[in-house]
């Protein structure tokens, strides 16, 4: 490997994406990238933790104040 064509891991990261954008596009490049990178944690616990006091009633004044 010459010293001088060596890039770094944030350089390799920066060049791959440009090439996906450039042969498939931002729609297909996001979709790409959703499946390589599938998250961490329990989604359905933590939504159910911060959604636990709410209700229908309470979503229904948190709409009618924002559109005040």
């Amino acid at each position: 490997m010459n010293v001088d064509n060596y890039k770094t891991e944030n350089e390799i990261q920066r060049l791959g994406i440009q090439a996906l954008y450039k042969s498939i596009g931002v729609v297909g490049l996001i979709r790409f990238m959703q499946q390589i990178d599938q998250g961490h944690g329990n989604y359905v616990k933590e939504r159910q933790q911060w959604q636990k006091n709410y209700s229908v009633d309470t979503l229904v004044e948190e709409i009618k104040k924002d559109k005040l």
